[in-house]
């Protein structure tokens, strides 16, 4: 089982989740554990806009994905069997 757990998180850290906020202004890639692999920032992020409301949209986006990531790690563990009924 442990062997097989393992095997889940080398997985996942070869699987990407993606997500956006402000409109698609905003876009970040995580890995399958929630490590951040990426941030892409449209120059129309800046027009008009302060550091304050960048800086959320960022961390929006980088919340949204690694909820997801979290999501497909639990999905994963959960195929696992009996340990998959264990919180995270």
């Amino acid at each position: 089982m442990q062997g097989r757990l393992q095997q889940i998180q080398t997985d996942l850290a070869g699987r990407l989740v993606e997500a956006a906020s402000g409109g698609g202004l905003v876009r970040v890639t995580v890995d399958g554990r929630g490590t951040l692999r990426s941030v892409q920032i449209d120059p129309a992020a800046f027009e008009g806009r302060d550091a304050e409301l960048l800086a959320d949209l960022v961390h929006s986006a980088v919340a949204e994905a690694q909820r997801r990531a979290g999501e497909l790690l639990q999905h994963e563990i959960r195929n696992v069997g009996p340990l998959g009924s264990l919180p995270l």
